[in-house]
């Protein structure tokens, strides 16, 4: 498998009242393409600093973020925003749905943003090619007969089921996880991770995931544990 995402020596600090707060040390990695990557670690150690960098939500102090080759943060604020967009697909701990549009606007959503700003959407995309996309997705989530409800009409699970059919709706190549599962109840939680290894199997969707379930890390790939700002890799 080519190598998708490669990092070089990054480095994140925090200025403080009390002084500076080295949040990453010199992290460097590989993931490649198809592979299903667990972080693990106690909280406060870096992991969602590090997802954020992944998904150039946020800048290192320091260091390099490359996709593909691509020296990520050497493009440009349009471009940028433009690569992410193309490129990477969220889903965080709280799904942030629009409450006052449906489950299928939620998950149209980013192609019709992504239309209005480029002129086209997903492939060049027609609007009823991105809800037909969409619908799909839904369906494959189990969720055809509830489109058309708001997220306040949703479950917990059903919610997170949306959020992960809009991280799709532009065919990424990787989908960067925030604890997914962090307030969700046992059942629904392995049924979700049970959809992200069926999505990683079937469309070869690359898969980092930030989590405090360790029973559910282990069913990845590979699980790199962080431990004071710095990556382990092989932990089992």
């Amino acid at each position: 498998m080519k190598s998708l995402i490669e990092t070089k020596d990054l480095k994140k600090v925090f200025i403080t009242d009390a002084g500076e707060l080295n949040v990453l040390k010199d992290i460097s990695l590989s993931i490649k393409e198809g592979e299903m990557v667990g972080i693990v670690g106690a909280s406060g150690v870096g992991k969602s600093t590090l997802l954020h960098i992944l998904g150039a939500l946020d800048r290192p102090t320091s260091g390099n973020l490359y996709y593909s080759n691509t020296d990520v943060f050497s493009l440009d604020r349009n471009s940028l925003a433009t690569f992410r967009n193309k490129t990477i697909g969220f889903v965080f701990q709280f799904h942030h749905l629009l409450p006052e549009f449906s489950a299928i606007e939620n998950v149209i959503m980013p192609g019709l943003i992504n239309k209005g700003s480029r002129g086209q959407g997903v492939k060049g995309s027609s609007y009823a090619e991105i809800r037909d996309r969409a619908e799909r997705l839904l369906s494959d989530m189990g969720l055809s007969d509830r489109k058309k409800h708001r997220p306040g009409e949703l479950s917990g699970g059903e919610q997170q089921r949306v959020a992960v059919a809009r991280a799709l709706i532009l065919e990424p190549k990787v989908v960067l996880a925030d604890e997914p599962t962090g307030n969700l109840d046992t059942t629904t939680g392995e049924e979700l991770f049970r959809i992200f290894i069926d999505l990683n199997k079937q469309k070869g969707i690359t898969f980092v995931i930030v989590t405090h379930n360790e029973s559910l890390s282990s069913r990845c790939h590979r699980i790199l544990k962080m431990v004071d700002g710095r990556l382990t890799d092989g932990y089992i």
